[in-house]
């Protein structure tokens, strides 16, 4: 069986956050990598797919890896349809949230839409707001300063909806523990519609309506989409009452996939459906502010990995240097000479944040030696003076040198402030809530999480977090490990492979770009070191009777005496196009040699 698709990929190995940040502040000596090979499915089972799919058993391998077992659903997962979205209407609370903007839309009502200032939030108040303001006028926006106000509601943009005269406030990407903003909320007759997908806590806040798909008494089918994604199934359900049809909403999806890829939500079921579809879109018709950005990179066409890497980064930027609101205006500017301006601005941004991030982790590395906290569980950093907006990427930076749950923190206002970032497979969000007598407020998910509390409970804080995470971490997760699909032999690398590797794209969790395990593999004697820090291998490989294949394996400068003289050697990789001058070739991209 041949699926065919329409959205052209370039490149078919997707990256981790970790793997491509880690080309950016790399030390000189890298930590060991666990090789795990996945459990291997069952023989009668690989062949069957392989008659009913007409395919080879490496790829019906990788569909068992991920969940595929038969015809059906090996036809859902590589050609994905718009009917494959579910009922908007089976959220909790959808019927009460439409119902309320339809008041709002009947009585004339200000509604503000307000959001989060990073990727998710900023593109779910671009498209709310965008879709609201094709069917009502009196529709403005609303993202919290970083710095002042903090995440998610505010008490300052509750209180400029009451002087502007708001009644209705639809919150995007935050709100489900916002209890007492809530509360504050209704003293002022302003009415609250959130839409969140972070975990709610015992008691939801008392909004007209909460669409959250992790309520526990929310029987939405699928719930794993981001902020945005849960904005999108309100604007589809606001459709359905207008009877407007899903293909409608298609151009919105650049700004789905766009969250979707960001914030490194699961790409499976829904998801993967909005990221496919929402691809497409960035590819042929995006909105001027996406394609703006896309010239500010020089390239023509985008996989999921270059909106994870490339366009995400620009759009937070704004949040993390400036003000959020720079990023909604570039999203909802539909003149492209505007568009290009403001995408621009936010170019600027993102080279300060680079700046920045590295600054900062130079001085927190500084800081771990100085205290000699080497040999710690954890990684707990403060100082005063650095930037609220670069800290989450420094606990990113500092966990690609240290691999253990990290938390960085700041000085705001007369609190400390916190981003964290964990290590596969350690929750991190509930070692915080282990933690809670000491915070002021915290919120977040498994890998990713902020909090802030008083100067004088920091030390109290660390201490009790080391705790934690010392009686709770498994020794392997301190460890990183890359999770092998198969082992094959380069003679196994065929041009159907290669096809069938790119319908497996959109890459993401859950669906990660599979992992190929060689042996007995040498280089043909070409073998360097690249970059302009000479930290990447540059490598023409091949095993006996194999064709060669050019490799390139980033931040393994440190591997390159174990290819030398022509010694054999295992390889970890996954499978690439490369192009050069117009000429397309299959390139490895090694992720570990020994």
């Amino acid at each position: 069986m041949i699926f065919h698709i329409n959205c052209k990929v370039a490149s078919i190995c997707f990256f981790t956050k970790f793997e491509i940040e880690i080309k950016y502040y790399t030390p000189n000596k890298f930590y060991r990598m666990r090789w795990t090979i996945k459990p291997q499915p069952e023989s009668e089972k690989v062949k069957h797919l392989m008659d009913v799919l007409n395919t080879d058993s490496i790829a019906a391998t990788l569909l068992l890896h991920r969940g595929i077992s038969n015809f059906e659903e090996a036809k859902a997962f590589f050609r994905p349809k718009l009917a494959d979205l579910h009922d908007p209407y089976l959220m909790k609370d959808m019927d009460l949230a439409v119902n309320r903007i339809e008041k709002a839309i009947s009585n004339q009502e200000n509604i503000l839409v307000f959001g989060d200032y990073d990727v998710d939030g900023t593109t779910a108040v671009s498209l709310v707001a965008s879709y609201l303001k094709t069917i009502y006028p009196n529709i403005a926006t609303y993202i919290p300063d970083r710095y002042d106000e903090g995440y998610g509601i505010s008490y300052k943009g509750i209180d400029f909806a009451e002087d502007n005269e708001f009644s209705l406030i639809i919150a995007l990407d935050c709100g489900i523990k916002s209890i007492d903003h809530i509360d504050y909320a209704q003293t002022k007759n302003i009415d609250f519609i959130i839409c969140d997908h972070h975990r709610p806590g015992e008691i939801l806040p008392k909004a007209i309506a909460t669409l959250d798909p992790k309520r526990e008494d929310c029987l939405y089918p699928y719930d794993e989409l981001c902020g945005c994604g849960v904005g999108f199934k309100l604007i589809q359900a606001l459709g359905q009452n207008r009877n407007q049809k899903i293909e409608d909403f298609v151009p919105y999806l650049d700004l789905v996939a766009t969250a979707i890829a960001a914030d490194i939500v699961p790409m499976t079921g829904e998801n993967r459906v909005l990221a496919y579809f929402g691809l497409q879109v960035i590819n042929s018709f995006p909105r001027p502010g996406i394609q703006a950005l896309m010239q500010q990179i020089k390239k023509k066409e985008l996989t999921i990995t270059d909106v994870v890497f490339v366009i995400a980064p620009r759009i937070n930027a704004a949040g993390r240097i400036k003000h959020g609101n720079h990023a909604v205006e570039l999203l909802t500017e539909f003149n492209t000479e505007q568009a290009n301006q403001f995408a621009s601005e936010i170019e600027q941004y993102n080279s300060d944040r680079k700046d920045l991030d590295q600054q900062i982790t130079k001085l927190a590395l500084r800081q771990i030696d100085d205290n000699n906290e080497k040999e710690r569980f954890t990684t707990v950093v403060f100082q005063e003076d650095w930037h609220k907006g670069v800290i989450g990427i420094v606990a990113s930076r500092l966990i690609e040198v240290y691999y253990r749950p990290t938390i960085v923190f700041t000085k705001s206002g007369d609190k400390y402030a916190a981003s964290a970032r964990s290590v596969v497979g350690f929750d991190i969000y509930n070692a915080l809530e282990a933690c809670a007598e000491h915070l002021e407020q915290f919120g977040g998910h498994m890998y990713a999480a902020g909090m802030t509390l008083k100067p004088e409970n920091y030390q109290k804080f660390k201490d009790a977090f080391e705790k934690v995470v010392a009686e709770s971490i498994l020794p392997e997760m301190l460890t990183p490990e890359i999770e092998v699909d198969a082992e094959i032999d380069f003679t196994e690398i065929t041009p159907k492979l290669t096809r069938i590797l790119k319908q497996f794209e959109p890459y993401g969790p859950q669906n990660r770009t599979p992992v190929f395990w060689s042996k007995n593999v040498v280089d043909t004697g070409y073998g360097k070191t690249i970059g302009s820090d000479n930290t990447h291998l540059k490598l023409t490989i091949k095993q006996k009777n194999s064709p060669n294949y050019s490799a390139v394996g980033f931040n393994l400068r440190d591997k390159l005496p174990l290819i030398q003289n022509k010694k054999p050697f295992e390889a970890v990789y996954c499978i690439e196009e490369n192009e050069w001058n117009g000429t397309v070739s299959v390139q490895l991209r090694l992720k570990d040699l020994k």
